[in-house]
């Protein structure tokens, strides 16, 4: 059964978690800083989308003690720049040839920045 015209496939997962080679298609990090503790290799990154990751002060800001809905609401604004703009259109065409799973070294990546892009490719 092959997938309809237009679908998405679009994964999230955290970067320290096994790659999937059958299932995770392209591996995209979208996390502005390298994950601690992990070799290039062991993350089996595709691809290092930084111009999609929240800025450094966005990120210090919501680590300072800001609310995840103001949090999303200024990274979607970032989202909104002209770089990232054209970073999230090559990203859904990557996801149109396959599965794509955004990485990232949060916990709950659903909770965070990779959520929020995820639902923009899907």
């Amino acid at each position: 059964m092959g997938r309809g015209e237009g679908a998405r496939v679009v994964r999230l997962k955290r970067v320290y978690d096994p790659a999937e080679p059958g299932a995770d298609g392209v591996r995209v990090l979208v996390d502005r800083l390298w994950p601690r503790g992990l070799s290039k290799e062991a993350a089996r990154v595709d691809e290092w989308a930084k111009a999609v990751a929240p800025s450094t002060e966005l990120r210090k800001w919501f680590h300072g003690g800001g609310s995840v809905e103001e949090f999303r609401a200024r990274y979607s604004a970032e989202l909104a720049a002209a770089e990232a703009v054209a970073e999230i259109e090559r990203l859904r065409g990557l996801a149109l040839g396959g599965p794509v799973t955004l990485l990232t070294a949060v916990r709950d990546p659903g909770a965070g920045h990779a959520g929020v892009l995820a639902a923009l490719l899907s």
